[in-house]
């Protein structure tokens, strides 16, 4: 994989607007793939739509030291075929959207999958990034081996969010080996029984990275060496169940979320027992993640949530009246502007997209 270059640098490009809007008083609307717009306030109506998919390419790739360096616009398509040829994986799984998702939409987010309970979340991952400042300047953070900690708070920072803070335009991210042995199966188990089989099965440290309850049935996904993901099979029982279901789930194309009722994630400490919904669930993550299909309003949906120790995020189309993220308390709105202020001191990069006030 030595030499995987790319050259679609169009950073100056970028740079250049980044600094005409700062001049002239334009807020951003920073766009890549497009795939996220269900998951934000609406854009500002007279924002300037600053384009990142033009400045895409693997910029480096060495598969033995487990890092890749790619452009923000670099489609996640181009990069799971890279590291898949290599016989290496993303372990955060990120949704992919069909592949339109981009390296620095994934970033921004900071979106994960059905292993990230496990393996951890998109922001442990990132070893540094590039990106376009407040101020207009193209600088870099942190770097390429995670022994490297100058500027990997900021590249930490930029992790999940949403480009309120910067035009990220590069990224350095671990990747690690594919699993030698990967099985799936389901469990006809009642809700209850599957909650106690879960914390039964965490505390002996099976070699799980997917859970999933879902229409009455314990779906289970073991990765490993060969024998662990045996042992654990021998232990666990259950029928065999084709992996593309958790393709499905990462990328929200089950059955399950064709109901067009309001979608909701709610996120909840790991131990946290079976509750009552208004609607219908799906168990992921352990059940540390319910995904919820309700008619119920926002109000109700985060009492719910906050109740149980944890918080829901609104998954749907864009709306001026609802956010989709839970309310921060005053402490963290406080910070969250002065951190704004300093990062994006004109107040220019993708302004309300998290917060109506940020």
């Amino acid at each position: 994989m030595r030499g995987i270059l790319i050259p679609m640098d169009d950073s100056d490009r970028l740079t250049d607007e980044v600094a005409q809007a700062i001049a002239s008083n334009r807020p951003i609307n920073i766009r890549g793939g497009d795939t996220k717009s269900f998951l934000a306030r609406c854009a500002t109506p007279e924002a300037m739509t600053l384009d990142t998919r033009s400045h895409s390419g693997i910029v480096r790739y060495e598969p033995s030291e487990l890092v890749m360096t790619a452009r923000a616009g670099t489609p996640m398509s181009e990069v799971s075929k890279v590291l898949d040829a290599a016989g290496q994986m993303l372990p955060c799984e990120p949704p992919e959207f069909s592949g339109s998702a981009t390296l620095g939409g994934v970033v921004a987010s900071g979106l994960s999958g059905p292993r990230r309970p496990w393996s951890g979340s998109v922001r442990d991952f990132v070893l540094g990034c590039r990106l376009i400042t407040g101020r207009g300047k193209h600088l870099r953070f942190g770097g390429e081996v995670m022994k490297n900690v100058a500027g990997y708070d900021m590249s930490r920072l930029a992790a999940g969010s949403f480009g309120c803070l910067g035009v990220i335009t590069e990224v350095s991210i671990k990747v690690l080996p594919k699993p030698r042995a990967r099985r799936s199966i389901v469990l006809e188990l009642a809700a209850s029984e599957a909650m106690v089989e879960l914390s039964r099965w965490r505390r002996t440290a099976l070699p799980i990275t997917g859970a999933c309850y879902l229409d009455g049935r314990l779906h289970v996904r073991l990765e490993g060496g060969e024998g662990s993901v045996q042992s654990a099979l021998d232990r666990i029982g259950g029928d065999a169940l084709d992996m593309s279901f958790w393709t499905a789930l990462r990328e929200r194309e089950l059955p399950f979320f064709g109901d067009p009722r309001t979608l909701w994630r709610l996120s909840l400490p790991n131990a946290t027992p079976l509750m009552s919904l208004p609607g219908d669930a799906a168990l992921d993550w352990g059940g540390a993640q319910r995904w919820l299909k309700t008619s119920a309003s926002s109000t109700e949906i985060r009492w719910i949530a906050h109740g149980a120790g944890g918080h829901a995020t609104r998954y749907g189309p864009p709306d001026t009246t609802v956010n989709p993220f839970a309310p921060l308390a005053e402490p963290l709105v406080r910070l969250h502007r002065e951190l704004k202020k300093r990062l994006d001191p004109h107040g220019v990069f993708n302004p309300g997209r998290l917060y109506a006030d940020v």
